[in-house]
């Protein structure tokens, strides 16, 4: 007797799993020349859910209170067994995120997948990409450390630039006048429960949006043709792969790529993601030097401090990103393929040099 054979036939008898495996498996065809850039989507999944993992077996020890926050952190890592590889996995980890998530973004854009009809698609993705922006801000507050501290209060600082109601977001954000133990409690409460479950939901509709619609065809090769769609339509590719297993081992294998580069900086450089300033204990009377934000922020930080006002600052970044968000809606061409569009593409790299020589201006600055 056979117990697989026996599981996958009583499943079979009452819910047809193979008729189910087969549909979204080995019946379910991809472009045959779809490329290395479409498995972000599945190095996402694996680091998230390898974050859900890591944060689940540190909230056993955490502390969320101002006066044994550090405290805790400092037993995780020194006293518990393997904390130290566990906090290290997660605090790596969440910056790897932030990396994949923008290769992710960036292919999308460069190779034209954002287009009718995937517009909720993109949205939802763009705002899953923001919400990975605010897990990592909430979580950074989390150890209480001196750097954690004041980036944290540096960065509820600049919600007072808007009019009117600055004044009123900043004690939303802070649950008082400034950084405490409410606002330590509100971003432990935001980072262990509110944006998981936000991001759960959000996830699940991106991931349906996707499988409706079916995966859009690399526009490479003599064969693609723009086409242009008006009404709901799933992509088919009938003279194309099979998911499984020609596409879930290239998947599987970068992947493993991924997490391979996650270990290794894990154990031989994470002094990258926790400078010293994240080692010592937070002091609300003495404020360091130089503090600033995290690499992924620094763009931001940098913008701010170009600008004659914070005001006109935070217009900018709200103009960059609202301008992002709605791309699908502005370019509603049908045309693709990178060489056909110039004036795009020129914008595109125009767009990435600029996030990259802000950044390190933030950063050398």
């Amino acid at each position: 007797m056979n117990p697989y054979k026996e599981t996958v036939d009583w499943l079979d008898r009452r819910i047809g799993i193979r008729a189910l495996l087969h549909q979204q498996l080995t019946g379910y065809l991809l472009p045959r020349n779809i490329n290395i850039w479409y498995t972000m989507g599945a190095v996402l999944m694996a680091m998230f859910g390898l974050q859900f993992l890591t944060g689940i077996l540190l909230l056993v020890y955490y502390v969320p209170d101002t006066e044994k926050a550090f405290a805790s952190v400092t037993m995780i890592m020194n006293e518990v067994p393997y904390g130290w590889l566990i906090r290290y996995l997660h605090v790596v980890g969440s910056n790897l995120i932030i990396v994949f998530l923008l290769l992710h973004m960036l292919s999308v854009l460069y190779m034209g997948s954002y287009k009718r009809p995937r517009e909720l698609t993109w949205v939802s993705g763009f705002i899953l990409f923001n919400l990975g922006l605010v897990f990592c801000l909430t979580g950074y507050l989390l150890p209480w450390s001196q750097l954690s501290f004041w980036a944290t209060t540096v960065a509820t600082d600049a919600a007072g630039a808007i009019p009117i109601v600055g004044d009123f977001l900043i004690e939303f954000l802070r649950g008082g006048p400034s950084v405490g133990e409410a606002t330590l409690g509100r971003f432990f409460a935001l980072h262990v429960m509110g944006l998981p479950m936000a991001f759960l939901a959000l996830v699940g509709f991106h991931l349906f949006c996707v499988r409706r619609i079916g995966i859009s065809a690399p526009p490479f090769g003599e064969e693609y043709q723009p086409k242009l769609t008006y009404g709901f339509g799933h992509e088919e590719h009938p003279n194309g792969v099979p998911f499984h297993p020609h596409y879930t081992v290239k998947d599987l294998a970068v992947v493993f790529f991924a997490l391979a580069l996650l270990v290794a900086i894990t154990f031989y450089a994470p002094w990258l993601f926790i400078p010293l300033d994240a080692l010592t204990p937070a002091d609300p009377f003495t404020t360091p030097e130089h503090i600033k934000p995290e690499w992924y922020f620094l763009w931001a930080y940098q913008t701010l401090k170009i600008f004659p006002s914070e005001f006109l600052g935070l217009a900018a970044q709200g103009a960059a990103m609202g301008f992002l968000a709605m791309l699908p809606f502005i370019d509603r061409g049908p045309e693709r393929r990178p060489v056909k569009r110039p004036i795009f593409i020129s914008l595109y790299l125009l767009g990435i040099l600029l996030f990259v020589g802000l950044s390190m201006w933030g950063h050398y600055s």
